[in-house]
């Protein structure tokens, strides 16, 4: 059964595969865990929840972000209880709400974004580096709970 364990292989030291056997809900926890740190760190970001960033489709697309890994979370959460396609929606939310951050971190630190030209070249800023260390690993995490999901789905 998809929801029991996640099973791959690993190299020992003399090169003898083993299996490992990862615990699904152990899986699902880290993967809630990293969607509520990308909605953390953007409230972090912002100064709290009560402030607002500038420009407003900024502010905005923070408010959304937030709301996005607060309902990645839930859904991981509540994967292991309910049916798979609630795992796949929950995983591939994770995967764009880790990849969309990161990407429009990227561009307003490089080219820059209307309204916010001043970040350009700011790659110092602690919280955003935290935030793409967050970001990248649940981008790694979804997507490969994603392929381990279609795998299963085709043996079945």
């Amino acid at each position: 059964m998809a929801h029991q364990s996640t099973t791959s292989t690993a190299l020992r030291g003399g090169g003898a595969a083993v299996r490992l056997a990862t615990p699904d809900t152990g899986v699902y926890m880290v993967g809630a865990l990293l969607a509520l740190g990308v909605a953390a760190v953007h409230v972090a970001d912002q100064g709290g929840v009560t402030d607002f960033a500038s420009p407003d489709w900024i502010g905005w697309s923070y408010r959304l972000v937030e709301a996005g890994g607060v309902l990645s979370a839930l859904a991981l959460l509540l994967s292991p209880l309910a049916p798979r396609t609630l795992a796949w929606a929950g995983w591939a939310a994770g995967a764009l709400l880790g990849a969309g951050p990161f990407i429009a971190y990227t561009l307003s630190r490089s080219v820059g974004v209307p309204g916010d030209r001043g970040d350009v070249g700011n790659w110092g800023d602690w919280v955003g580096t935290v935030a793409l260390f967050i970001e990248a690993a649940l981008v790694v995490l979804s997507v490969s709970m994603l392929l381990a999901l279609r795998r299963i789905r085709a043996r079945a």
